[in-house]
């Protein structure tokens, strides 16, 4: 963890977050298109990356780790809707350009998301997945224990259910003429 007080400088929220690293994508390919750079796509992807787990908040680090491939597909999937409808076919140009902009941007994509893990990583991450863990241990049912003593099958582990568990339970009483 770095020397800097929590409550100085820019925090962001997971959605603050996975936002500037959208809208750096979207800068980074109309920089291409204007350009002609496809390499400026991925560094802006990767800045972008960086950017935001490194001013995230810390308890939103789980949720900023596992997005950065689905926010670049989002990305590559606006730009190039934008870029096909000038082309004579914007059916063909759409398919084309998002699969050679996916094909293109694979090695950036890897390199993004495992920038993302290694900081946050080094940021608590690991602080991130027990806090879940023992979240979701707190809020799940209680997992029924076998019961110890008295029957024969309790010493095998069996535990029969309580009498009436399958009958279908009657609530009130009869009416009268039913």
């Amino acid at each position: 963890m770095s020397g800097r007080d929590p409550a100085s400088g820019i925090r962001l929220t997971a959605r603050g977050a996975v936002a500037s690293v959208l809208v750096f994508t979207l800068l980074g390919s109309v920089l291409n298109t204007v350009l002609g750079l496809p390499a400026v796509v991925g560094l802006a992807f990767v800045g972008g990356c960086v950017a935001a787990v490194s001013l995230v908040n810390p308890r939103d680090l789980l949720s900023l780790v596992v997005s950065p491939p689905l926010v670049f597909f989002a990305a590559v999937l606006l730009a190039e809707a934008v870029r096909s409808l000038a082309a004579p076919s914007p059916a063909a140009a759409f398919g084309l350009g998002i699969y050679s902009s996916l094909s293109r941007g694979a090695p950036w994509l890897f390199a993004g998301s495992a920038l993302v893990l290694l900081i946050a990583w080094r940021r608590g991450l690991t602080r991130c997945v027990r806090d879940l863990r023992d979240e979701l241990r707190a809020s799940g049912p209680a997992v029924p224990r076998p019961r110890a003593g008295g029957a024969a099958g309790a010493a095998a582990g069996f535990a029969p259910e309580p009498e009436g568990y399958f009958e279908p339970r009657m609530y009130g009483s009869p009416r009268e003429g039913q």
